[in-house]
């Protein structure tokens, strides 16, 4: 193998080395921010969970209000 082609080669493992370093990085971020939107969505489910039981029962009571 000539010392060009060596060269060359060596450049292209190391620019696939800094390639998979960043990927790796933003894959963390982006499993991170995953995880943010998971918990956050769960929090919204939760409220909207109470607010529906709450109306449910607002619901009952005015029924029963009409009803006497």
């Amino acid at each position: 193998m000539s010392e060009d082609r060596f060269l060359t080669l060596s450049e292209k493992v190391d620019d696939l080395i800094d390639l998979c370093a960043d990927m790796k990085r933003e894959n963390q971020i982006l499993k991170a921010g995953e995880n943010s939107w998971q918990s956050e969505r769960k929090q919204l489910m939760d409220k909207n969970k109470d607010a529906k039981s709450k109306l449910e029962s607002i619901l009952v009571r005015l029924k029963a209000m009409d009803q006497s």
